[in-house]
């Protein structure tokens, strides 16, 4: 059985062939947080990133887009819903091996370091030191980075409950984030994931989306840069 559909928008557009659905997750009574979803049209066929499901009204305008053919999790904590859509619209389902959190569905794609994207003008980039599985996509032709908790931007707390306000503004600031909970779990016992962050700066991004808070459309390498700075106390000579 499939968790239901939680409060989300309308699905809008970003950019020509890449759609955003700002969603919800209920962590707990009273703690509704924001959650993400971007969805990728080519020639007709949908890529769903961080997916979120969608209500009747919410797959109708899904459905009018094109035919999903994929799913991609990019962050092990993520995948409450991926399998709906799985089972759904019987597709291909890609995320990297070692999967906790949400063991199903069966991977068919792999993703590791060197798998080429299934999108055009892409590119994966993974992160090799995290202790789970963690990942992020480029859309080269928009400069667009989608990742999912480990870098975060936030400008509102648009469909956060009053409770969830209140806890996550102790915790994330407004603007560029590392997230806090994810870095913490995912960062091995004495030693730092700086290094994917320094490698992360070499991608060609300016603008930024994650699967919880919003999108940053410009600026974006330069704020992750000043946070990397200050999380990891250096100084970045990436360019």
């Amino acid at each position: 059985m499939h968790p239901i559909a939680s409060i989300h928008d309308n699905i809008c557009k970003l950019y020509d062939g890449v759609f955003w659905v700002r969603g919800s997750a209920q962590l707990m009574p009273l703690m509704q947080i924001n959650r993400n979803m971007i969805i990728i049209s080519v020639e007709n066929e949908l890529t769903l990133i961080n997916p979120v499901r969608l209500d009747s009204h919410g797959l109708s305008q899904l459905d009018a887009l094109g035919r999903v053919v994929r799913v991609i999790r990019l962050g092990d904590f993520h995948g409450i819903d991926d399998a709906f859509y799985v089972d759904r619209y019987q597709c291909e389902f890609w995320a990297q091996a070692g999967q906790s959190t949400y063991k199903t569905p069966q991977i068919t794609h792999l993703i590791e370091t060197e798998t080429p994207s299934p999108l055009p003008n892409s590119e994966f980039f993974i992160f090799e030191s995290a202790r789970y599985p963690e990942a992020a996509l480029l859309l080269k032709a928009h400069q667009l980075l989608i990742t999912t908790d480990s870098v975060q931007y936030y400008s509102d707390q648009h469909l956060f409950s009053f409770l969830a306000r209140k806890t996550f503004s102790l915790v994330f600031k407004q603007g560029m984030n590392i997230g806090p909970f994810w870095l913490k779990r995912v960062t091995p016992k004495s030693r730092s994931l700086h290094g994917d962050f320094q490698k992360l700066l070499q991608l060609d991004f300016d603008a930024l989306i994650a699967a919880h808070g919003n999108l940053k459309r410009s600026g974006a390498k330069q704020a992750v840069r000043e946070v990397v700075e200050k999380i990891f106390k250096t100084v970045s000579t990436i360019d």
